[in-house]
């Protein structure tokens, strides 16, 4: 009696998710859910490649060297790196006299507090210091960009969803908006349309406005595309600045491994052919 009422039982709970099934597949074929405005006109980062791409990619130190000059003459008046101290530009193939100019030449001064006067104050940068940050706090940043606190740059290409590629795509993303969006969705006072920004406009104006807007020292032509992927590539190097270093470590680690397996395996093999041996000789 007692199995006869549990497969009554088993039967009705299985009949309810069958019926549950099939009223959920009914509705979403009657009634198709509708795909948000900013899901219809978002569009997903373009391919775009770094030579630190790959395991066995690598910076390009040239190229970093550029990007942080789109850095400094484009985004640093708004952006931070303040997890970035100048002594590791080093990295990038800045000699010792060159990051100390560089700090100390930075238009933004280091915060410090007066020792005469126990006052906040400020100092030329040392190549200890990190980046400052452009603005005093949260308030006069939002003040000075339309309300919108503009973020610090440092882990970005690690922070965002899509990573380099996202940041390369947003810097050239920056164009009309199509006709038929709709007329809520359009850029308000202040705001201005990108596919590439979750939702479709964002309060930056595009930053990197047209050819030349920097001059390389190196001869290498400022497009608007050459630059956004020099900055990307140098938001890479911030966001990570141990990468290779970790790829090398990798590569020694896996060779390790693969040593350590032989060795094991020939060790494994002698072992038995040992007690083979003694096994064969006791049944002999």
């Amino acid at each position: 009696m007692v199995r006869f009422f549990g497969i009554l039982i088993g039967l009705f709970f299985a009949g309810m998710l069958v019926y549950s099934f099939g009223r959920g597949a009914v509705d979403y074929f009657s009634n198709p859910p509708v795909k948000a405005v900013e899901t219809q006109f978002h569009e997903e980062p373009k391919d775009v490649s770094f030579t630190s791409d790959g395991p066995f990619g690598k910076f390009d130190n040239q190229q970093l060297q550029r990007g942080f000059q789109v850095y400094k003459e484009v985004c640093a008046a708004c952006h931070s790196i303040r997890l970035v101290a100048f002594r590791s530009l080093a990295d990038l193939g800045y000699n010792e006299d060159e990051v100390k100019a560089i700090a100390a030449n930075w238009p933004i001064e280091t915060p410090d507090i007066d020792p005469a006067t126990g006052e906040a104050s400020t100092r030329p940068s040392v190549p200890a210091d990190k980046f400052p940050k452009p603005f005093a706090n949260d308030v006069a940043a939002a003040a000075a960009n339309n309300n919108a606190i503009p973020p610090d740059l440092s882990l970005m290409t690690k922070a965002r969803e899509g990573g380099a590629p996202y940041i390369y795509s947003l810097l050239t993303g920056y164009t009309d908006p199509p006709a038929n969006l709709p007329e809520a969705n359009r850029p308000g006072p202040g705001l201005h349309y990108n596919p590439y920004f979750a939702n479709l406009n964002l309060a930056m104006a595009p930053p990197i406005t047209g050819d030349d807007q920097v001059t390389y020292s190196d001869g290498t032509k400022a497009t608007v595309s050459q630059m956004a992927q020099d900055v990307t590539a140098f938001l890479i190097w911030t966001a990570e600045p141990s990468l290779i270093k970790q790829k090398q470590t990798g590569w020694a680690v896996i060779a390790f491994l693969i040593l350590a397996t032989i060795l094991g395996f020939l060790a494994y093999k002698s072992v038995w052919a040992d007690l083979k041996a003694q096994k064969k000789k006791k049944e002999a």
